[in-house]
């Protein structure tokens, strides 16, 4: 992408898409899926911390987006499976893609937030004398 490549362009069509397909359960849905077709259960276990009704609204509303659809079995219980789209399939080489570097980065993310709040607080602590010195 060339720079400037959004200047003076409307951003809110792209916004709109990454706003459904950059949440943190619709990367985890996207990456689950990948490896094939899930039931619901199969996928609130793999997803830890998932609620019923968070893994209800992500799944809607990446099935209402095309990136999966939801398949009914007519048996007792109802038996419902999830799988990727084709443009859901496309969509998670990206999404696993920076999946994996949020994995192999993520020990230098966390250096680099401790090295950030430990400056803060040492700011902190400087400047906040000074301000009651004014006071």
């Amino acid at each position: 992408m060339k720079p400037g490549y959004l200047h003076g362009t409307d951003c809110r069509p792209v916004a709109e898409i990454l706003s459904r397909i950059g949440d943190k359960w619709s990367v985890m849905l996207v990456m689950e899926l990948h490896d094939g077709t899930r039931r619901f259960s199969e996928l609130r276990r793999a997803l830890h911390g998932i609620s019923r009704k968070m893994l209800t609204t992500s799944l809607r509303g990446l099935e209402r987006d095309g990136f999966v659809t939801r398949t009914v079995h007519p048996t007792i219980p109802p038996k419902v499976e999830y799988q990727l789209t084709d443009l859901g399939r496309e969509l998670a080489v990206p999404v696993r893609a920076l999946g994996e570097w949020a994995l192999q980065n993520r020990a230098r993310v966390l250096v680099a937030r401790e090295r950030f709040d430990q400056a803060a607080a040492t700011h902190a602590a400087v400047v906040e004398p000074d301000r009651q010195a004014v006071r």
